[in-house]
């Protein structure tokens, strides 16, 4: 009896051992690992606060104060719950009496990725803040511009775009498919000026780059400023602007196969790693979703280039100056309606 029994014991523990083996390799297989790394890559620390915080986010003076005071921390943690609640059981959607779906947006545009037929418009050519969706537009440059093996080193002048960083370090060196994949999947405003620095010596002349591009691809009621879009005079573009720029980069292989993962594995210049999850929550509701880029500051409001397809069919949506609550519905609408017309 007692040597039956420690067969039973022995034969649990090899499979306990054989199952914990086998999810430790399935959690490891997931994201996009960066280049030059191989075999299991660690999980990223435990996400804080900070890190579930819209990444395009610009945080206002209140917000700040609010996140300093951990007497309020508690009462931030029930509003971020409620928050979540509230856009994960969006209201139903209204439609026109043509079956087009009804957006609180300011602008928005839907088109054909292929053809760049316009197949819904509203205030597509008003002039608004474009917020972290001219990114779109800094990769766009970077991808054309080759060479993406080629290593990069942040320069101290890099890491000087608060809000939301991914905390690169001057002196560190960087694989600019690393970076590239890092600004269009978390949307670090740090990496978004090394890359344009890389390319074109410095800021302002990549600013003249991206106008002089936009002008090409017929975004000619645009002006661009700074890689990163946060706010500042003389930056702005309209939603059909972003939506040449968008087509643009849609149809850059590198950019999507970027736009659609839902999350990458960044691994930092002293080895440590950090999943990065995607910042456009289109990607994990909708199937048929395969990019592109949020934006949001507070003169932006909430922004959304959305790309999906379906049955042969390609749809691009931009969304500018939408509500929280809003955007991830109204975006998620007009794709629907695009890819089923």
């Amino acid at each position: 009896m007692k040597s039956r029994n420690r067969i039973w014991i022995f034969c649990a523990f090899v499979l306990v051992s054989a199952l914990g083996a086998w999810a430790q390799e399935g959690v490891d297989s997931e994201g996009v690992r960066p280049s030059g790394v191989s075999g299991p890559v660690r999980k990223a620390k435990a996400v804080t606060a900070r890190d579930r915080e819209d990444a395009d986010a610009e945080p206002t003076a209140a917000r700040k104060t609010k996140a300093s005071k951990s007497t309020h921390a508690s009462s931030h943690r029930k509003r971020a719950k409620a928050k979540d609640t509230e856009e994960s059981i969006p209201a139903p959607t209204e439609y026109t009496p043509d079956g087009i779906p009804k957006t609180s947006a300011a602008s928005v545009i839907v088109v054909d990725a292929n053809t760049g037929k316009i197949l819904y418009e509203k205030n597509a050519d008003q002039i608004r803040p474009p917020a972290s969706t001219q990114k779109l537009l800094t990769a766009l440059i970077v991808a054309e511009s080759g060479f993406l093996d080629r290593p990069v080193t942040v320069q101290p002048t890099d890491t000087m775009a608060d809000p939301v960083k991914l905390n690169i370090k001057a002196g560190d060196t960087y694989q600019r498919i690393d970076l590239l994949r890092a600004l269009l999947v978390k949307s670090p405003n740090d990496v978004a000026r090394c890359l344009a620095r890389d390319n074109a010596g410095s800021i302002e002349a990549f600013a003249e780059t991206m106008n002089r591009r936009a002008q090409q691809l017929g975004a000619v009621h645009s002006h661009f400023v700074n890689p990163n879009g946060l706010p500042v005079p003389g930056q702005y573009s309209s939603a059909c602007d972003l939506s040449l720029i968008a087509r643009a980069a849609y149809a850059n292989s590198t950019i999507r196969s970027i736009v659609c993962l839902p999350q990458l594995v960044f691994r930092y210049a002293n080895g440590r790693t950090r999943e990065l999850e995607n910042t456009n929550k289109l990607l994990r509701r909708l199937p048929y979703c395969n990019g592109m880029k949020t934006g949001y500051t507070d003169a932006a409001g909430k922004c959304l280039i959305a790309s999906g397809s379906r049955a042969g069919r390609e749809v691009i949506v931009v969304v500018l100056g939408d509500s929280s609550s809003r955007v991830w519905r109204d975006a998620s609408a007009l794709l629907s309606w695009g890819l089923w017309l």
